[in-house]
């Protein structure tokens, strides 16, 4: 059955009542009109017969109207004129997109070729390019080491292309976030470390002040300052770095490497005592080579974040590959979240996060959610961005977790006792374990029982050499690919119909005006000048009902 349309028949109280309110309205309008006062307006009256030159001033007046038709015949020609033209810009710019389909879109193809070369300073390529730059301009490479799982960044192409470079190139781990760790795992990794390549312990600040920055006298927020402006291993690295410089008579450049947020930036803001480098929870900040003096003897170069190969495990790709979690697929999140999780111990990970117990990694992610109050419309847990959350978390310095060092000491097969000794040579490995022990002395620690255990999944592999990296349809870039090949050229018309509309009543108003100084001529006859005089139009917004049972006209008058 199809629906009824909506009566219209009303009450005859309601559609009294409207007639009646519709009457009171007339009422007060002839009421305004009449305190207004209507002026009809003035009859032109012409040139007067008694005018001296009266033909003269109406042959002129009738070549003026001549001419204002004429400018308005040619003003309807130019609009014409324009309205052709764009109709056949439209058409061809229509026939060429076809033809780009019909054709697979080569030349955007090539376009974006050219513009690959130009805007690849988020690609990986670019990345590796610049890595290379600084491993090659530096006399000393930092590598440096995030402390809750220091084999996971470890990569051993970058320790093998430094050990086997030549030219007395040394190499340097640092072992940053040490203050998320118990102190006892701190110690365990600083001996078993020690015996490959020299170790610094460092805390690093990460939260700087800016040179260019002004102090602003508004009410502090509440950041505990002790754990993000403090920083510890500072003056151990830099003594044993400045002791190196002399050792070699020549001032030095010292590159720092690194997977990403492992606190690369970071360290070298530590070092140079200010924000001289941007650093962020987001990967892949640090795009291309910087170079920070520290001193006259000491130039720090900071370089993009290490490529982990796509080869690695799950949990080292979640951790250590330059995904951007803003931007990536919500499916690589949830692995990555996923990976995570089963690395941990759930009862740890459940008094962390302070959730009841769950059966997957979905129900955790949902409860998370819930909890934190992230929810969609009709308050779905939204999963996905809670998922970014975790990664954030534990990719940065929020999070305590440590993994636990490898029981036997073996050395990778490129670090022999030979590169060894060499890799030692040139610094006063005295000083720096007294440095260390300092350090460990200086800060406060988590206690073995609120830090996460963690399941290391061993050294990272990662990309160095350029030609080996294959270019994918990466989610974390954060530029957008450039837009197709240069369109034609289109040719800007802006409608003047304004403007001539102005021109005409210029023209009208220049008759009048010489029609009207001519009146003045004769004192004899006394006429009203001729300018028109038009009264304000009497305008009456009529509003409609906003009745839900019906809409009700107000123009119609019921009487």
């Amino acid at each position: 059955s199809e629906l009824k349309k909506a009566s219209k028949r009303l009450t005859c109280h309601k559609r009294y009542k409207i007639q009646k309110k519709i009457r009171e309205h007339h009422r007060k309008v002839r009421k305004e009109a009449k305190k207004r006062g209507r002026k009809k307006p003035k009859k032109d009256p012409g040139v007067p017969s008694a005018a001296p030159f009266k033909e003269e001033l109406l042959r002129e007046a009738e070549q003026r109207k001549q001419r204002l038709e004429e400018l308005k015949q040619k003003q309807k020609l130019q609009r014409q004129k324009e309205h052709e033209k764009r109709r056949k810009l439209e058409t061809k710019k229509n026939a060429a997109k076809t033809k780009e389909k019909a054709e697979g879109k080569e030349s955007s193809s090539k376009s974006k070729a050219k513009t690959k070369k130009m805007l690849d300073k988020n690609s990986k390529e670019s990345f590796c390019r610049e890595l290379k730059k600084v491993i090659e301009a530096s006399d000393v490479v930092l590598e440096v080491l995030d402390a809750r799982d220091p084999m996971g960044c470890r990569c051993p192409q970058l320790e093998q292309a430094v050990t086997c470079s030549g030219g007395n190139k040394k190499l340097l781990l640092v072992l940053n976030k040490i203050d998320l760790v118990p102190k006892e795992n701190l110690e365990k990794w600083l001996n078993y470390l020690k015996k490959e390549f020299p170790t610094v312990a460092f805390k690093s600040a990460t939260l700087m002040k800016d040179k260019t920055m002004e102090q602003f006298t508004k009410r502090p927020a509440r950041v505990d300052l002790s754990r993000t402006t403090e920083y510890f291993g500072s003056k151990c690295l830099l003594k044993l770095l400045q002791e190196h410089g002399r050792t070699q008579n020549k001032p030095i450049q010292v590159g720092v490497v690194g997977f990403p947020n492992v606190g690369k930036s970071s360290i070298i803001n530590s070092l140079k005592g200010v924000r001289a480098c941007n650093v962020g929870l987001t990967r892949g900040v640090t795009k291309s080579m910087q170079i920070v003096h520290i001193d006259k003897q000491t130039k720090m170069l900071d370089s993009p974040s290490l490529i982990a190969d796509p080869s690695n495990s799950a949990l080292a790709l979640a951790l250590r590959s330059v995904i951007d979690t803003e931007e990536s697929n919500s499916a690589d999140v949830l692995e990555g979240a996923d990976t995570i999780l089963n690395h941990c111990s759930k009862q740890q990970v459940m008094m962390r996060y302070c959730i009841p117990d769950f059966r997957n990694t979905e129900e955790f992610l949902s409860l998370l959610a819930q909890k934190r109050g992230m929810l969609k419309k009709g308050g779905v847990p939204d999963i996905e961005n809670i998922a970014k959350v975790l990664l954030c978390d534990w990719t940065g310095a929020k999070i305590s977790y440590h993994s636990q060092p490898p029981e036997s000491q073996s050395p990778p097969p490129y670090l022999t006792d030979d590169k060894i000794a060499e890799m030692q040579e040139g610094f006063n490995l005295k000083h720096l374990e007294e440095g260390n022990n300092a350090t460990v002395q200086a800060l406060k620690y988590p206690s073995p029982s609120s830090s996460i255990i963690f399941q290391s999944a061993g050294m990272t592999n990662g990309v160095i050499e350029e030609n080996k990296v294959i270019e994918e349809a990466s989610e974390w870039e954060n530029m957008e690919t450039s837009k197709e090949g240069e369109e034609e050229e289109k040719e800007d018309f802006t409608e003047s119909d304004d403007d001539d509309q102005d021109d005409v009543e210029e023209e009208e108003k220049d008759v009048t005006e010489y029609c009207s100084t001519c009146i003045g001529f004769t004192n004899q006859f006394s006429f009203l000048s001729s300018e028109k005089e038009h009264s304000d139009s009497l305008s009456v917004s009529l509003d409609k009902t906003a009745d839900e049972d019906d809409a009700y006209d107000f123009n119609t008058d019921y009487v």
